[in-house]
């Protein structure tokens, strides 16, 4: 499937369902050895009623399935999660691209230490780690990482 096929749209109600799945999986196969704060539920109770219908939440699909998930809060990419099965189609890039184009100005993210895999991403997308903690301030009690990226200055 090429990335062609991927519509890239602001998620609806309707999404919320796929987009906890979504969250869910790809949580689970990134981030195995890290303690969820949260059950299932509470993760999917938290995309119905918060994520999608009062943040900017953007989704991916393919044949409207949806396939991957963003969440912006002004220069804060909050949340970037692409199902495991779409992994290395370029989704992540396309969702990251327009996360830029959304704020120009810059980006901020956080992601855990362990998850090489997503710093590697990142860092291919410009981003640049700013500081490192010991996960005390997170809910799961992991060391993260935030990352920032600034937009290059333009060329007289």
């Amino acid at each position: 499937m090429e990335t062609n096929d991927v519509v890239v749209r602001r998620a609806a109600g309707s999404d919320a369902v796929a987009v906890a799945e979504v969250w869910l999986r790809s949580f689970a196969a990134a981030l195995p050895s890290v303690r969820r704060a949260h059950t299932d539920d509470e993760v999917r109770a938290w995309i119905r009623e918060v994520v999608v219908p009062c943040r900017e939440t953007w989704v991916a699909t393919v044949d409207e399935t949806v396939v991957a998930m963003m969440v912006l809060d002004g220069e804060d990419l909050d949340q970037l999660y692409v199902d495991p099965a779409w992994h290395g189609r370029g989704i992540g890039g396309r969702l990251v691209d327009l996360a830029k184009e959304r704020s120009p100005s810059g980006l901020t993210l956080w992601t855990f230490q362990v998850n090489e895999a997503a710093r590697g991403f990142y860092e291919r997308q410009g981003f640049v780690a700013a500081e490192w903690t010991d996960g005390r301030q997170n809910e799961e009690r992991e060391p993260d990482v935030r990352y920032v990226w600034r937009p290059r200055p333009a060329v007289a």
